[in-house]
């Protein structure tokens, strides 16, 4: 998302479900210590270890293993909860079940047939993240 203002105005407006949780979990995570620095547009922490990451409207969770590839990933679910606003808790929903299962069905030796970003909304958000991030100045 090019437009700065747009993009707080939709978070905060039609993205609001997830926007809030997110400050919510700041605000918990600020009370505990942690720091946030910026990427994109939105706040990223960083929390233990050997998870990933996770998206709460402008709010974004790594690990301590955290790369670029992971937050533009991450800010890219920010972009889609600009445009699917009221939905994306669902979506959200969604995303934390499928990676929970991809991660036990690889600890328990499963072979996955399909990428990651195979599923839509994956792919969608690698791709939003990664084409948005420049206007940022990351």
């Amino acid at each position: 998302m090019k437009n700065k203002i747009a993009f707080y105005t939709l978070s905060f407006t039609w993205g609001l479900p997830m926007t809030l949780i997110g400050l919510i979990s700041a605000c918990v995570l600020l009370c505990l210590g942690h720091k946030p620095k910026r990427w994109g547009g939105c706040l990223s922490f960083v929390v233990g270890e050997k998870w990933g990451g996770l998206n709460l409207g402008i709010v974004i969770i790594t690990d301590k293993w955290d790369s670029k590839q992971i937050k533009n990933h991450e800010f890219g679910h920010s972009i889609q909860n600009c445009r699917y606003g009221l939905i994306m808790p669902i979506f959200s929903i969604m995303s934390v079940v499928r990676y929970w299962y991809r991660a036990i069905a690889t600890i328990k030796g499963v072979t996955l047939k399909t990428a990651y970003d195979d599923f839509w909304l994956e792919g969608e958000a690698t791709k939003l993240g990664n084409k948005y991030i420049g206007y940022w100045g990351e």
